[in-house]
């Protein structure tokens, strides 16, 4: 710990750092333009050992939580509602998917601040705001590649006809 603070001064900057950094994070990735999510990135590729989707529901059995993952877009008008399909059209499908891309991100970027918990908290508490990081963005994380592979079969078998 680099600032030496009294314990509820350190929960009340903990609790206000992660809303500031989830919600600033947030909006950033908001104003990104959807074209951007659109191209193959290789950081966003559904890869072959994920099997469509498949890899997340046998180690992580995805579908029976996944609804119990709150929507981003409850704090953001303008977000992307992932919770349903927009359509079943090759066009609803691609955007979709872009935008499982964009939350992904969204969701990697906001595990970075992490480290930064350590200038006022005591170490044991800096591990314990890693792993709420991890904890509260990698399940989002796992959904969003679980729906983008289920949907890259589908887009790509739309292809193939």
């Amino acid at each position: 710990m680099i600032v030496s603070l009294p314990e509820h001064w350190i929960i009340f900057i903990d609790v206000i750092a992660w809303t500031f950094f989830h919600l600033f994070i947030s909006s950033m990735c908001l104003k990104l333009p959807l074209t951007w999510f659109l191209k193959d990135h290789f950081l966003f590729r559904t890869f072959p050992f994920e099997q469509s989707g498949a890899l997340w529901q046998r180690l992580f059995r995805v579908k029976k939580w996944k609804g119990l993952i709150l929507d981003g877009t409850i704090f953001f008008k303008k977000g992307y509602s992932k919770k349903g399909l927009h359509g079943t059209k090759s066009k609803d499908l691609i955007v979709f998917a872009a935008e499982t891309k964009r939350a992904e991100f969204t969701h990697w970027l906001s595990v970075l601040p992490a480290p930064l918990f350590f200038i006022w908290n005591p170490v044991w508490a800096g591990w314990v705001m890693i792993l709420y990081a991890l904890v509260f963005n990698l399940p989002i994380i796992v959904v969003q590649r679980y729906n983008r592979g289920r949907i890259s079969a589908i887009t790509s078998g739309l292809g193939k006809k």
